[in-house]
C-alpha cells in the first residue's frame, strides 16, 4: 500500500466519481488531500465523508486557480476536473463548446500543473503529477470531435511537463481511462445502440468503474513509481490494443 504522509496533494474534479475515489484512496493512504471543485457546495460530501481540505476554484479562471495555488505547499496533483461538453462530429459541432471543453479540459489542467509545479520547485522535495486523459485521445470515439481533442492536448501536456520538470524530480503521467458509468455518462454510453457495439470490441468487455482509475491514479503518485514519467497508460479494458 502506498504511503503519502506528510504529502499534500491537491485533487481536481472532488465532486465527481474519478474524483471522490481518487480522494479517498489518497486519505487512506495518509495524504493531507485539498478537494477542489468548482463550488464549495458540490464538494460538501467528499469533505465530510474524508476530512479532506475544502478549496473551490474555477478552471477556466486563471485568476482564481492563481490566487487558490500561490504560496500553497504541494507535493503532488491530480488532474481530474473536466467537462464532456457534446456528442457531435466536425460537421454538426458547437464551436462555442468546443472551445469550453479545450478551456476546463487542457487550459485548466495547465494553468494548475503551472501554479502547482511552482510549488514543488520552490519546495525542492520533488513530487508527482497525474492529469486524467481519456481513451478518447488515444482513438477516434464517434462525436467525440471536442473531448478526444481537449484530451489529446492533455495528453501533450503531459509529455512536455514530465520533460520540463524531471530536472526539479517532479515525475508527470497520464491515465486514460474508458467509460466509467455513471449518471452522467449513462444517457450516452448506456443507450443500447452504442453500449452494445463498443462493449463487443473491449476485450475485457466491461466497463470501468471509478476505483478501477482511481487506483493506478494512486500508483502513478507512488514512489513505486519512481521511474515513471511522461506515460499516457490506457485503463480500457483493452479497446486501445485492437
Amino acid at each position: 500500500m502506498a504511503d503519502f504522509t506528510g504529502r499534500t496533494i491537491l485533487v481536481t474534479g472532488a465532486s465527481g466519481g474519478i474524483g471522490g475515489a481518487t480522494v479517498r484512496r489518497l486519505v487512506a493512504s495518509g495524504a493531507d488531500v485539498i478537494a477542489s471543485g468548482s463550488t464549495g457546495e458540490g464538494l460538501e460530501p467528499i469533505v465530510a465523508e474524508t476530512g479532506a481540505l475544502s478549496l473551490p476554484f474555477e478552471l477556466t479562471s486563471e485568476d482564481s486557480i492563481r490566487e487558490a495555488l500561490e504560496g500553497r505547499d504541494l507535493w503532488g496533483v491530480v488532474n481530474c476536473g473536466g467537462w464532456g461538453g457534446e456528442i457531435a462530429g466536425p460537421v454538426e459541432t458547437d464551436i462555442d463548446v468546443f472551445d469550453k471543453v479545450i478551456a476546463i479540459n487542457a487550459r485548466g489542467s495547465l494553468l494548475v500543473t503551472k501554479y502547482a509545479a511552482a510549488s514543488m520547485i520552490r519546495l525542492g522535495k520533488g513530487g508527482a503529477i497525474v492529469n486524467v486523459s481519456s481513451q478518447a485521445s488515444l482513438a477516434a470515439l464517434p462525436g467525440h470531435i471536442s473531448y478526444g481533442s481537449s484530451k489529446a492536448a492533455l495528453d501533450n501536456i503531459t509529455r512536455v511537463s514530465a520533460l520540463e520538470l524531471g530536472k526539479h524530480g517532479i515525475r508527470v503521467n497520464g491515465v486514460n481511462p474508458t467509460v466509467v458509468m455513471t449518471e452522467m455518462s449513462a444517457w450516452y454510453w448506456g443507450r443500447p445502440d452504442i453500449e452494445g457495439p463498443f462493449l463487443e470490441q473491449m476485450p475485457l468487455g466491461k466497463w470501468a468503474t471509478e476505483d478501477d482509475i482511481a487506483g493506478p491514479i494512486e500508483f502513478l503518485l507512488s514512489d513505486d513509481a519512481g521511474m515513471i514519467s511522461g506515460v499516457s497508460l490506457p485503463i480500457d479494458g483493452g479497446y486501445t490494443a485492437r
